[in-house]
């Protein structure tokens, strides 16, 4: 099959010259070696449209230039073939520091981590490798860029999708119409056979009848299927179609996220309009070139990771509720609080003891203390009520007039009621007054 499409025969061409021969001295002997391939420009003989090609000269060199492009491990300049894995750039990205093409690494369970590096220098020579960063971010960035070039070619898209759509169906129709044409010739032609044949030659009679009734059915056939043309014309979108069609035109970012679009599907979309990427890493961030096909350039400048800034961290307002959390609560009812308020982890998952310590130890928040409410002289709303002698409710209605003073990390969390606040108030809760006037009343 490779022979097939790489032999100019198949587009048309007559060619003389293709391979050649090296001659060398080797031990004081001539020593040649035939069968090496020539480049186009060195061919001997090259007559384009010599005879009829299957394909025309274009476009057989246009499948040559994809062939190439698509070879693995066939020199630096060939991005390869599209595979399969999710590294949306993989063949496109170019060190700019050594110029060597960047190989893709995963990790990670089911191999969902994608890894850019530059480690050709390092397989073909042993020496240091150049360069190395996550494909996250990255692969992110400059699909952002892309969807942004290319939405204003949206809708230009979706209306040369309409337009093939109703060429489709009007050469489909077309089509039919001249097949018509022709089968009805055919079964007038059978007629007239039928008739000029002798009737005692029954035998000569009986096929030619076969024939004519094949071709009255071949007529039935085509002329059902133009009916069916004329009662659903498929010439046109229904006018549903065609707004969604234009919906889908004017938001790319839809077609991009869709779950029926692969990781291939992307990556052919990255190929027809980028021809490489050339990226330079700083200290803390990764410089990004895009050869544009065409020859125009985009300079793009993406921020590195960071240590514990990943994908799966915990977000910044559950952090510090955590350790607003850990100065009142064990581990346990830290989970418990987080859960009530609807917070997760940074997979998504629900909180436990165990996570909760695990967070505290990698962002090193100290463990609750017995007592440690009590030092930075706080107390409870229990402990609140008891010594004010009211319920619980009294002491929650006296801080939300503002009697009292006292902070509540989130709903559902202890609230941090300061001692001193209660030095104010009598064990009736009344407020203490220095006027001498003031009466009470005995209702003994």
């Amino acid at each position: 099959m490779h022979h097939l499409l790489t032999n100019p025969v198949y587009g048309g061409a007559y060619v003389f010259g293709r391979t050649g021969s090296r001659v060398s001295v080797q031990d004081g002997r001539k020593r040649v070696v035939r069968g090496f391939r020539r480049a186009q420009s060195e061919w001997e003989v090259l007559i384009p449209e010599h005879h009829e090609g299957y394909i025309s000269w274009a476009e057989f060199g246009r499948n040559q230039a994809l062939i190439a492009d698509n070879a693995n491990g066939k020199g630096l300049m060939a991005r390869g073939s599209v595979r399969r894995g999710d590294a949306l750039l993989a063949g496109l990205l170019r060190c700019g520091h050594c110029g060597r093409r960047l190989h893709v690494s995963y990790s990670g369970t089911g191999g969902y981590c994608v890894r850019y590096n530059c480690r050709g220098a390092h397989i073909n020579h042993g020496s240091e490798r150049c360069i190395s960063f996550g494909g996250l971010r990255v692969d992110g960035a400059i699909a952002t860029e892309v969807l942004r070039f290319l939405a204003p070619l949206g809708i230009e898209a979706a209306l040369q999708a309409i337009e093939a759509r109703e060429a489709e169906g009007s050469e489909a129709r077309r089509q039919t119409e001249l097949a018509l044409t022709q089968a009805r010739y055919e079964a007038e032609l059978a007629r007239r056979q039928y008739d000029a044949v002798d009737p005692g030659n029954r035998l000569v009679a009986a096929e030619l009848e076969r024939r004519w009734n094949d071709r009255l059915v071949e007529v039935h056939r085509l002329e059902e299927r133009m009916g069916a043309f004329d009662a659903n014309p498929r010439t046109s979108f229904k006018a549903q179609d065609r707004a969604r069609l234009m919906a889908l035109g004017a938001d790319i970012h839809t077609l991009w996220h869709h779950a029926v679009a692969t990781a291939e599907t992307r990556k052919r979309i990255l190929r027809t309009v980028i021809i490489e990427i050339v990226a330079r890493v700083a200290a803390d961030t990764i410089h990004l070139t895009i050869h544009w096909q065409g020859g125009d350039h985009t300079s793009l400048t993406v921020p590195k990771n960071q240590t514990g800034k990943h994908r799966w961290r915990t977000d910044a307002d559950t952090g510090d509720l955590i350790r607003a959390l850990a100065r009142q609560q064990p581990d346990g009812g830290i989970a418990a609080i987080l859960n009530r308020a609807g917070k997760r982890t940074g997979k998504g998952n629900s909180w436990t003891e165990a996570r909760v310590r695990s967070f505290r130890s990698a962002h090193g928040v100290a463990v609750y203390r017995e007592g440690e409410i009590a030092e930075r002289g706080e107390v409870t709303l229990e402990e609140a009520a008891t010594r004010l002698q009211v319920s619980k409710m009294t002491v929650l209605r006296l801080i939300a007039g503002g009697t009292i003073q006292a902070n509540q990390a989130c709903k559902g969390a202890p609230w941090a009621i300061p001692e001193a606040q209660l030095s104010g108030l009598n064990p009736a809760c009344r407020p203490v007054t220095e006027n001498l006037d003031q009466k009470t009343f005995d209702f003994q």
